[in-house]
C-alpha cells in the first residue's frame, strides 16, 4: 500500500476549491482510494460552496471565484 498527495477540484455554483486528499494505493481492484476523512471533508467543501458559505470552504480547501472569459 502507497499514499500520495493529490489535489481534487470541487465546484459549486460560480466557485470552485482545491481540496488537498490522500490517494491510497493497494494492489487490489479499488485503488486509489479515499479515506472516509478525505470523502467526508470534499462533501464538507462542496456543500458549503452549494451554500455560498466560503469561510466554511475557505477551512478546508483554496476557494476561487469563476469567471467566464468572453471570446
Amino acid at each position: 500500500m502507497s499514499k500520495r498527495s493529490h489535489c481534487k477540484l470541487v465546484r459549486g455554483g460560480e466557485y470552485v476549491a482545491e481540496v488537498s486528499v490522500v490517494l491510497i494505493e493497494t494492489d487490489e481492484g479499488w485503488s486509489p482510494q479515499l479515506s472516509i476523512q478525505d470523502a467526508e471533508k470534499l462533501d464538507l467543501v462542496r456543500d458549503a460552496l452549494r451554500r455560498g458559505n466560503l469561510k466554511k470552504a475557505a477551512e478546508f480547501a483554496r476557494v476561487y471565484r469563476l469567471t467566464p472569459v468572453s471570446a
